[in-house]
């Protein structure tokens, strides 16, 4: 029997879980903050409409992540032309005209507030700040995009690229699960005829790209569990021998995995690599959905804010 004060002695008494506030609760949109500088894509690579497509699809899930955000695309070689400089609509504009444009967008913003009579201070920090759209390091490309910076005569900053990280992992896993050549499901609850049982990771980018790759291999090696090992493809012979080095160490079926994101090689390289390796490729990274998150990151860390953290399902 219970008394007025609770149940009687022996029985269990179920006390109410202390609320946790916002465990459950979708999280506060965060929007870009007023006067927030430019996010601009540095696009490597001969451009092209399907280039610019790629470019426009990563900056779209940049701006849905982060609402307000004044994302652009600047190609490093792209129309360099004064005319390029002064329209929004050039077609290929140059990364040093789009922080140009830019810079001058800012200036004439300030102006016609101080017109109006707005007590407004001059506008500091950076008037952008440069992502490359780069899987992984490559010295070459990156000097010329700090190049294209520093001939802007802007106060643009410049992030590093987008990997190593375990999204890019996640990437090349979806990548080679659409083309038949692993698993889907991590547990492994179907199979695939085609799997392969070793993976050869290319990059290019010299050996400072193979090492990098290499870090994201191993993110990938864990979640499929097959070796995968990182060559470079600008490197004459070295994935011919790590296709060798694979079968050796008992790897019969492989698989060419691009550690790219597209625009920064000729896709011929790729055809031409797997071959070389004689086994199928996936595709290029692309516009995977992680490529716009986490250039949003870049730049958010750069400017010290925080957009709302939304990575998706994972694969298994």
């Amino acid at each position: 029997m219970s008394s007025p004060t609770g149940p009687a002695s022996g029985l269990p008494v179920r006390m109410p879980r202390p609320r946790q506030p916002g465990r459950h609760r979708r999280p506060e949109p965060v929007a870009a903050p007023e006067g927030a500088p430019a996010l601009v894509l540095a696009v490597p690579g001969t451009p092209s409409t399907a280039s610019r497509s790629l470019a426009e699809e990563v900056v779209s899930i940049a701006r849905s992540e982060l609402p307000g955000l004044d994302a652009r695309i600047g190609y490093l070689d792209g129309d360099d032309s004064a005319a390029a400089e002064a329209s929004a609509f050039a077609e290929f504009p140059s990364l040093r005209a789009v922080l140009a444009r830019a810079a001058k967008e800012r200036t004439a913003r300030f102006e016609q507030a101080r017109a109006a009579g707005a007590d407004v201070a001059e506008p500091d920090g950076p008037v952008a700040v440069v992502v490359p759209l780069l899987a992984g390091p490559d010295s070459a490309l990156t000097r010329r995009i700090r190049q294209a910076v520093i001939d802007s005569r802007t106060a643009a900053e410049l992030t590093d690229v987008l990997g190593p990280h375990p999204l890019l992992a996640e990437g090349l896993h979806v990548r080679l699960s659409e083309a038949g050549l692993a698993r889907a499901d991590r547990a492994r609850l179907f199979t695939v005829a085609t799997a392969a049982d070793g993976i050869i990771l290319a990059s290019v980018g010299g050996d400072e790209a193979v090492q990098a790759a290499g870090i994201t291999g191993m993110l990938l090696a864990a979640r499929l569990a097959v070796p995968v090992m990182a060559a470079a493809l600008d490197e004459e012979g070295a994935i011919a021998a790590t296709a060798e080095q694979l079968r050796g160490s008992g790897s019969q079926q492989l698989a060419l995995a691009p550690y790219l994101i597209g625009p920064e090689i000729d896709a011929g390289l790729l055809d031409a690599a797997a071959n070389e390796a004689g086994c199928a490729s996936a595709e290029s990274l692309g516009a995977y959905p992680a490529i716009g998150k986490l250039a949003l990151s870049k730049y958010a860390t750069a400017l010290g804010i925080a957009p709302q953290q939304n990575q998706g399902a994972p694969v298994r």
